[in-house]
């Protein structure tokens, strides 16, 4: 058979349908979309309560959503931008920040339904595989489903270590160890002591240290924030540990504090009826005087 020209004719566009706004922006994956938000029958107007990650190049949003037919509803939500408050002032974006603002996220959620006390998570954090069970006569636990929208979910993920602080901060997300750092493809087994070196940020103290040997200038470069603040390799560890204490201690919000802006001005400002009116008899005194 030869080659068949598709022709485009005016039957053909008028019945072109484009695709969803989101989806000509590459901003939505509708396929997963759909399995994410789409709730049983027999659940009625229970929501289906989504674990939104993103990341961008200087932040990581964490939201706990649900689907409405007028959009979704953001029930809480979570910034790596409020870390500083907890002592992580630089790293923003790595795997360590994530852990972290994933459990900022399950702590301020489960505080706003006064269920923190019941389903506490894991306090002492070992890196090792950890699911949220009900308790029993106490309502049941949270339970979300994880949304990484269009990011690679490959072995090692930042948002894994995300839904990592989030599960550890007491929300049900059902989840496999197969994409944390440390599990190894190959003989199918899991080293949860990899793992916890990457919620403490212990790849990046590695790699502060081996930079510091092999190239002095490239690491001043890199890890130009962490210098000017003081932070050492050895002391990473331990401002993860303190966040995380503190996270648990205090997850509520706390809106930033107002700035005093003076706008600037180039032309005059505009005057009211009172001070036109007032300028009017002051130019009329003023010309009376003159005839004088």
């Amino acid at each position: 058979m030869g080659f068949v020209k598709v022709v485009k004719n005016k039957a053909y566009f008028k019945r072109f349908q484009v695709k969803f706004k989101r989806r000509r922006e590459g901003r939505t994956d509708y396929y997963a979309r759909k399995r994410l938000v789409v709730q049983d029958k027999n659940k009625y107007n229970t929501p289906k309560y989504r674990m939104i990650v993103r990341f961008t190049n200087k932040d990581i949003t964490c939201q706990i959503a649900y689907a409405r037919i007028e959009g979704d509803i953001i029930v809480t939500a979570a910034y790596a931008h409020e870390l500083p408050r907890y002592g992580v002032k630089v790293g923003l974006t790595n795997y360590a920040a994530a852990y972290c603002t994933g459990l900022l996220l399950a702590r301020r959620l489960l505080k706003k339904f006064n269920l923190d006390s019941i389903y506490t998570g894991v306090e002492e954090v070992d890196g090792d595989e950890f699911t949220v069970e009900d308790e029993e006569g106490q309502p049941g636990a949270f339970r979300a489903f994880l949304d990484v929208g269009l990011a690679r979910t490959t072995t090692g993920a930042r948002v894994f270590g995300a839904m990592k602080g989030a599960v550890d901060g007491g929300i049900d997300i059902p989840h496999s160890t197969k994409r944390f750092p440390g599990y190894d493809g190959e003989s199918k087994e899991f080293d949860p002591e990899i793992h916890r070196k990457h919620i403490f940020g212990q790849h990046v103290a590695d790699y502060m240290r081996h930079l510091q040997e092999e190239d002095e200038d490239l690491f001043k470069k890199q890890f130009s924030q962490y210098i000017k603040l003081g932070i050492a390799a050895d002391s990473i560890e331990g401002i993860y540990k303190k966040a995380h204490s503190l996270i648990r201690e205090d997850p509520e919000h706390k809106p930033a504090p107002e700035k005093e802006i003076k706008p600037k001005r180039w032309n005059r400002r505009k005057l009211s009826k009172a001070q036109r009116d007032d300028r009017v008899k002051q130019k009329k005194a003023s010309f009376l005087k003159g005839q004088e």
